[in-house]
């Protein structure tokens, strides 16, 4: 949904430890985001919580926005582990449906906690708006690949099917943010979406 920081590039964990030790800070930002939401927390207070040095907390994530954006991707990683794997045979029966399911399921996680979903949400927005386009494509997340396995993820049709999941996630964020502002409800946006699911897949 959005592009890292401009200028310094996060330091990526090459062991176990220091792997463990970005999981933490991701724990507690999160904890912290849906305690308090963007503005009341500040990079001390996650690195304190996380038992960190606020240089480590810097290393991985060069800025707010950013570590609250790598909050969301790892929210998302949570919530696809936790939620059951298509059947055995590696394809469900009705594509559409199970994304639309899978989709709207994740939405209505994100606003169970609405000052962390708020904290994500403006966190992509101001990525957006202060920084230059970094190149990265949506399809190459979690929730991007769980998609693209969801429709098959056919060689012949590869470039096809990564549109349409460029399409169906930026479909699915716009109308969860619609939701996070109550734009919409909920029922709302799970009715637009599974249409647009719809619209997006058909042959």
């Amino acid at each position: 949904m959005a592009r890292p920081a401009e200028g310094r590039q996060p330091a990526a964990p090459m062991s176990n430890s220091q792997a463990a030790r970005r999981v933490r800070i991701l724990r507690a930002a999160s904890e912290l985001g849906a305690r308090e939401g963007l503005a009341s927390v500040q990079m001390h207070d996650v690195a304190k919580e996380a038992g960190v040095a606020i240089a480590t907390l810097y290393r991985y994530f060069p800025s707010k926005p950013y570590l609250f954006l790598a909050v969301l991707e790892w929210y998302i990683e949570q919530f696809l582990g936790d939620r059951d794997p298509v059947g055995a045979a590696g394809e469900p029966a009705d594509p559409a449906s199970e994304v639309a399911e899978t989709l709207a399921a994740l939405t209505g996680k994100l606003l169970e906690t609405p000052l962390l979903a708020s904290a994500v949400a403006l966190s992509s927005f101001t990525e957006y708006a202060g920084t230059a386009s970094a190149g990265i494509d949506v399809v190459e997340g979690a929730l991007g690949q769980r998609l693209l396995h969801l429709l098959g993820g056919h060689d012949e049709d590869a470039a096809a099917d990564c549109s349409r999941v460029r399409l169906l996630v930026y479909s699915w964020w716009g109308l969860f943010v619609g939701a996070l502002t109550q734009e919409l409800t909920t029922e709302q946006a799970g009715a637009d979406l599974r249409l647009a699911v719809r619209l997006i897949l058909a042959p």
